[in-house]
């Protein structure tokens, strides 16, 4: 195959990686197992670049090297070309590479993409905005409005910056009316909620928040009742013991489409998608597109 490595030199573990050295490993390795391994090394600003003109060069495969904003960033970029993609993850949570069962070791996973199976994976869009891990709105996007007015310039202060902005949003939660249909069934339920969380695939029971399943072609969606400060810290504790279902606030569904419609939308409200801060729609349309992502998966798995 002949392949495309495009990689992140400010994301996460590159930031102290000897880039050129990580190149040339990365060439023995693909070399050896029969590829013709092309590698570039970018800034995070010119990464979406990057990527976009590697879909035109006549590529079998594109891998990224990143953390988890440049490998949905990638992703979306592969669906809409056709092309499979590869994960080098190098961030701090590297959720897809965990649903995907690839080692998190930057230098082991090399060995596991030269050797890889493509496999065809659910993808998911948010009023086309393509997302591989979620969808959410409420708490988890204020607390990364408040993390990203922090300044950090490390994983450590990025950790640190989200810790205090978990604290913020606890001892404060939100509050917000939202009318959600289901299958766009006409069946349109209307309630208040402190937080929505609608992930790619249902989430599976881990402490991450992530998919154990990427194939199952359907939405995890899940609303979380109006919290007081004690209630976060009971639904915190659930996530971490990888027990989000069982929390008494949350209600939890399946589906292949979602739509919502906020009929008090504050100015000013955003949510987020993949880590990407946004400004929120008054009306958002959520659907899975099953099968429609090609990746680069260890063989046999």
């Amino acid at each position: 195959m002949k392949i495309k490595a495009v990689l992140n030199r400010d994301g996460g573990t590159f930031r102290t990686t000897d880039m050129q050295a990580y190149c040339e490993r990365a060439h023995a390795v693909f070399s050896q197992a029969g590829h013709e391994l092309d590698c570039a090394v970018v800034a995070g600003k010119d990464i979406t670049g990057a990527l976009k003109q590697a879909t035109h060069g006549g590529y079998d495969a594109l891998i990224a090297g990143g953390g988890d904003g440049t490998i949905s960033g990638a992703a979306a970029i592969c669906w809409k070309a056709g092309i499979p993609l590869g994960i080098v993850p190098a961030g701090t949570m590297n959720l897809f590479a965990r649903t995907l069962k690839l080692p998190l070791d930057i230098w082991q996973v090399l060995e596991t993409l030269s050797s890889a199976e493509i496999k065809s994976v659910d993808i998911a869009s948010a009023n086309g905005h393509p997302f591989v891990h979620q969808f959410s709105a409420g708490m988890h996007a204020r607390m990364v409005r408040l993390r990203n007015r922090m300044d950090f310039a490390s994983r450590l202060g990025k950790m640190r910056a989200s810790a205090s902005a978990a604290l913020s949003v606890m001892l404060n939660p939100p509050r917000f009316d939202v009318a959600f249909d289901i299958n766009a069934d006409g069946k349109v339920d209307q309630r208040e909620v402190s937080a929505i969380s609608v992930s790619n695939n249902p989430i599976g029971s881990n402490p991450l928040f992530y998919a154990d399943d990427v194939t199952t072609g359907q939405l995890g969606i899940y609303l979380a009742a109006p919290l007081d400060t004690v209630g976060v810290v009971g639904l915190a504790v659930d996530i971490l013991r990888g027990r989000l279902h069982e929390n008494e606030a949350v209600t939890a569904a399946a589906a292949p489409l979602l739509k919502l419609h906020f009929p008090r939308l504050r100015k000013g409200a955003v949510c987020v998608i993949d880590g990407e801060l946004l400004r929120m729609p008054r009306n958002i349309e959520i659907r899975s597109h099953p099968g429609e992502l090609k990746v680069l998966v260890p063989a046999g798995s």
